[in-house]
């Protein structure tokens, strides 16, 4: 499974780095690519929930949203 995300409030490679390794250690998470200047991530792996990744975001201290392009490629 890949999911896309924006992180809100990622302004260097320090915040990029923070979200990357706190998203890492969501048992199920095999990878996952931040980009600090877009705010996007995307996370792959399998058995991993949106809540899970949320939570994660939330303890390197931003906060994640859907990104709107994964949710229309969800409902297609």
């Amino acid at each position: 499974m890949i999911k896309h995300y924006v992180v809100d409030g990622m302004t260097c490679a320090h915040c990029k780095a923070s979200v990357e390794e706190e998203i890492n250690e969501i048992p199920g998470a095999q990878g996952v690519d931040a980009d600090f200047e877009s705010g996007r991530v995307v996370v792959t792996g399998e058995m991993f929930s949106d809540s899970d990744v949320a939570f994660a975001v939330e303890n390197a201290g931003f906060t994640l949203r859907q990104d709107e392009e994964d949710e229309a490629t969800s409902q297609v």
